[in-house]
């Protein structure tokens, strides 16, 4: 997983600044906000909302019906459990709620550690070999307890 910066405003507005000009800049400079800084700060959203002269109504909208923005810093290691009907079939709901109660989250929580955030995702196309997930961007199929931790030592190292 790839080092974030920590937020900074400053260095958030000339992001904003960068892309406010593009037709329909809200999605890049939200995107590029998060991979930038891992997330999306409080304090971009009445920037946001100046440069492109919208509402901030409109600019947290949109940054809370996508479920890939965050509005806080993820755990170290990301873990998306797909919820798809394929994973189901094969006992993902069962070891959905194993992990979580392994880590002791709930759905897009991170563990007190600051190790691991759990979201969910549907469909990772990785149907023939579920339950599935992402690991840090990478695919992990037929999931379990096991596999997710060797999965996280994995990308540890």
């Amino acid at each position: 997983m790839s080092a974030c910066e920590p937020w900074d405003a400053e260095r958030a507005a000339g992001i904003i600044a960068g892309h406010a000009r593009r037709e329909g800049a809200t999605l890049p400079i939200l995107h590029a906000l998060q991979e930038t800084f891992g997330y999306v700060d409080a304090e971009a959203v009445p920037l946001i909302a100046e440069a492109l002269n919208l509402s901030r109504a409109e600019i947290h909208g949109c940054l809370t019906f996508y479920h890939d923005f965050r509005s806080e810093p993820a755990g170290r290691h990301t873990v998306k459990l797909c919820r798809a009907e394929a994973c189901q079939a094969v006992g993902a709901d069962a070891l959905h709620a194993e992990v979580l109660a392994r880590y002791d989250v709930a759905w897009h929580g991170t563990s007190r550690d600051g190790q691991v955030t759990v979201e969910p995702v549907f469909c990772l196309g990785l149907c023939a070999c579920g339950p599935a997930a992402l690991v840090d961007g990478e695919p992990v199929g037929r999931l379990d307890l096991d596999t997710l931790a060797d999965a996280l030592t994995e990308r540890a190292a």
